[in-house]
């Protein structure tokens, strides 16, 4: 099992191909990598087959940014039929897994192959539970079957605890009719990437304060506004009717970058389209100073160099927290529901 085989964002290829290379390197793994442009994947060959299961025992996948899911194995050919009878054969010389999650690629090729799966998962998990490959157990590693074609399939395994949370990475989020703009799916996919489910109640609490920068016409106001948050709303645009008629938000047509609440609140979320320095010095301008606890922002990306760019400024904002003698906590990640786009998380932690 000498290959970590990564999901991303089609288009963003070579950024998870520089990312995974920089942390092999710095661990001392031997290997390269390796992708085809659009193909919403990439590869990570290693120079001994040990290496790929420490790579990934060493690397912790939520610092991964560019990669929506993970797994180490290899590629193998199926027949036409009896696919199951040589997938038991492979995996008689692999653990028994935990559960079972079949994949394919986010591509027109993969979408289409998603009904394939979907019949295909029934008996194949019958099949695995008979053979005893398959147990329900969450200590034990994920099987991830990754379909290039009803012919082609990457083995893996990754930790159930150390891999996407989703199947492929991509959260199945419903969009809320009541919402005015399909951005606030954004804002809900961070809080499940970024905020364990069972700390919402305490950390995404009713009556929180919150403030959305360049709000209208209000897709991250009607996440706060459903967690029964306060909500300042920053923006020289409208905002819906149907969120003022809440009660809870208050708009100001002011400026983002130069407003500042009076006192501090608990969230501050940001989605304004503007260069990514920009942000990322308001960023930790409020987290800074004290006016938030947490926040969420968006750092639109540049066109080449993408991950050298993040990069840069995520060392930047953490310079400057230093600086400042503040402990933070930093995520960011290309998020399904970002484009050209990662999305930032930092929560202000007490000294």
């Amino acid at each position: 099992m000498t290959t970590i085989f990564m999901h991303c964002r089609p288009g963003f290829e070579s950024e998870a191909c520089a990312e995974i290379s920089e942390h092999a390197a710095r661990l001392g793994v031997a290997g390269y990598a390796k992708a085809k442009a659009s193909s919403a994947c990439a590869e990570f060959v290693c120079s001994d087959p040990q290496d790929a299961e420490r790579l990934m025992d060493e690397l912790a996948f939520a610092r991964l940014i560019f990669p929506r899911q993970w797994a180490r194995g290899e590629f193998i050919d199926l027949p036409e039929t009896d696919r199951i009878s040589v997938l038991l054969v492979h995996l008689q010389g692999l653990p028994v897994c935990g559960s079972l999650w079949l994949e394919v690629l986010d591509t027109n090729d993969g979408k289409e192959l998603s009904n394939f799966c979907k019949k295909f998962e029934a008996p194949l998990r019958n099949a695995l539970s008979k053979a005893g490959r398959l147990v329900e157990d969450p200590k034990k590693p994920r099987l991830l079957l990754t379909f290039k074609s009803g012919r082609e399939v990457f083995v893996g395994l990754a930790e159930a605890h150390n891999s996407a949370i989703w199947p492929m990475g991509i959260p199945r989020l419903k969009f809320p009719r009541a919402a005015p703009s399909r951005s606030t799916l954004k804002l809900e996919e961070a809080w499940h990437h970024f905020i364990p489910r069972e700390e919402w109640d305490e950390r995404l609490a009713a009556g929180m304060t919150s403030v959305d920068l360049g709000a209208a016409p209000g897709g991250w106001t009607w996440q706060l506004v459903n967690r029964e948050m306060l909500v300042t709303a920053i923006d020289n645009g409208p905002m819906a009717e149907s969120l003022m008629d809440t009660g809870l938000v208050e708009h100001l047509q002011a400026d983002g970058f130069t407003y500042k609440p009076r006192r501090p609140v608990d969230w501050m979320v940001c989605d304004i389209v503007e260069k990514p320095a920009r942000n990322a010095a308001l960023l930790e301008a409020w987290i800074g100073e004290g006016l938030c606890r947490e926040a969420v922002v968006n750092l639109k990306l540049p066109m080449k160099q993408r991950y050298a760019e993040v990069k840069r400024l995520l060392e930047r904002i953490e310079e400057g927290f230093k600086a400042r003698g503040v402990r933070v906590a930093i995520g960011c990640k290309q998020l399904y529901h970002d484009r050209e786009e990662v999305t930032c998380h930092l929560r202000r932690l007490s000294k």
